[in-house]
């Protein structure tokens, strides 16, 4: 029998040398467990009512340094790898489920809130943020900046649960908002973050170059590259259990070229699933089911992961401020923002004020908080930690009133006829499974 029966036979005399080889077994095993602890743990929320990336949070910080796993990661190198790598799949999967004729609804409000209102957002938690912690106007405006943007993966998840209650313009515009307002967020964080490190300033015509090459690049690579991902899969006529491996392929080459040409990938990533999943081609049923799966395993190892970089212990000494910051995002920047965004487009009250309620935070925020990290800025530590209470808050209360605030707000479906008409895809395919 080998020394170590972990190690694969003939290696046990190189266990010390091959030390990595273990390393890599254990990682696999934990990652492999931990998906499967958050499978069934999901599975018995869902009958209990509990938002699911909740329970995600939950077991990544029971697995981590201050749970009973004691599972130790802080690289925060690696968590925007594959904090980047989840978002880049639930943009593009987002993207691949939104319906043009839908889009063509919401697009102009969605706009204004993924621009404007995340401006107004910023500037309102920023001015709270001076008084609740006493700290410099950079860094107040740097936590407006990592709150403002709503979360796809919360969006996708929490009102994909609840669509039946739901009109369809108002998940449209809370689902579009959501891809949309990443690029805004990004370009704030970035300027802030530069700013905090270069007390010089930035000239407000070099802002304004950089915030036209995210937004711009962005919808210019994601419309550019959709198209040409959709002329690829109507010519090469790829087989259906390949076709996958050419949507995940160009997904992620679009989203990292994007970001290395200095443009928003989040943004070119959902526009060209947009395009993509809006336009017949061969591959359409094969690359959507496939996404569907590829969508929630992302979210599950995303939300494992922000868990796990959690330190509960250290949340106690910013819990209070926190939740005021909280308090303001959710009943005063979040709702100033809505109601001066959709304004001039004529919403009903009801739709307004649920629009406004429903401003989901989730992975997107902590993730921002991961650039002040890795720059160094002294705001960052901190920042962490009212972020994550932020988003805990936000999932656990928002998450968990979707039907009683539609229903206080008035909001019923669509009549059947006026669902199917908007459900039945551009291409003329039904999205009902096959009988």
């Amino acid at each position: 029998m080998p020394a170590n029966p972990r190690l694969p036979c003939g290696f046990s005399q190189l266990e010390e040398r091959f030390s990595v080889l273990l390393a890599s077994h254990e990682i696999i095993f934990i990652a492999g467990a931990l998906c499967l602890v958050a499978f069934f743990a999901g599975h018995l929320s869902a009958r209990i009512g509990t938002p699911l990336l909740l329970v995600f949070i939950g077991v990544g910080m029971l697995a981590g340094q201050d749970g009973p796993g004691g599972i130790r990661f802080d690289d925060f190198g690696a968590a925007y790898l594959i904090g980047s790598l989840a978002l880049a799949t639930i943009l593009f999967e987002g993207g691949l489920s939104t319906e043009r004729s839908v889009i063509r609804q919401v697009f102009w409000p969605s706009l204004a809130l993924a621009t404007a209102g995340v401006a107004i957002s910023t500037g309102v938690v920023g001015a709270a943020a001076v008084m609740i912690f006493g700290i410099s106007w950079p860094e107040a405006l740097l936590f407006g900046a990592v709150t403002a943007p709503t979360d796809a993966a919360a969006v996708a998840v929490l009102l994909g649960l609840s669509r039946a209650v739901l009109p369809l313009r108002v998940t449209a515009l809370l689902e579009a908002e959501s891809g949309l307002n990443d690029p805004m967020s990004v370009f704030l964080t970035v300027g802030f973050v530069e700013l905090l490190m270069q007390p010089g300033g930035i000239e407000p015509g070099r802002a304004a170059l950089l915030f036209l090459q995210e937004m711009g690049g962005g919808a210019l690579i994601g419309s550019a590259s959709g198209y040409a991902l959709l002329f690829l899969f109507r010519r090469l006529h790829t087989e259906a259990s390949v076709s996958p491996v050419l949507a995940v392929g160009g997904a992620f080459a679009i989203f990292g070229g994007a970001q290395v040409l200095g443009a928003s990938g989040f943004l070119a990533v959902y526009l060209a699933g947009l395009i993509v999943g809006n336009h017949d081609h061969p591959g359409s049923h094969p690359v959507t089911r496939f996404f569907e799966t590829l969508g929630w395993l992302a979210q599950i190892a995303l939300f494992l992961m922000l868990g796990l970089l959690a330190t509960p212990h250290e949340l106690p000494t910013t819990l209070a401020p926190a939740l005021v910051l909280t308090a303001v995002l959710m009943l005063l920047a979040r709702p100033a923002a809505v109601m001066a965004c959709l304004l001039p487009f004529r919403w009903t009250r009801g739709e307004t004020a649920f629009i406004a309620w429903m401003g989901l935070r989730g992975a997107v925020p902590i993730y921002l908080t991961i650039l002040p990290l890795l720059a160094g800025a002294k705001a960052g530590p901190i920042l962490f930690n009212v972020i994550f209470v932020v988003v805990i808050v936000s999932v656990a209360i928002q998450g968990w009133t979707i039907t009683p605030a539609a229903r206080l707000f008035g909001l019923k479906a669509d009549d059947p006829a006026t669902r199917a008409m908007h459900e039945m895809p551009s291409n003329g395919q039904s999205n009902a499974p096959a009988t």
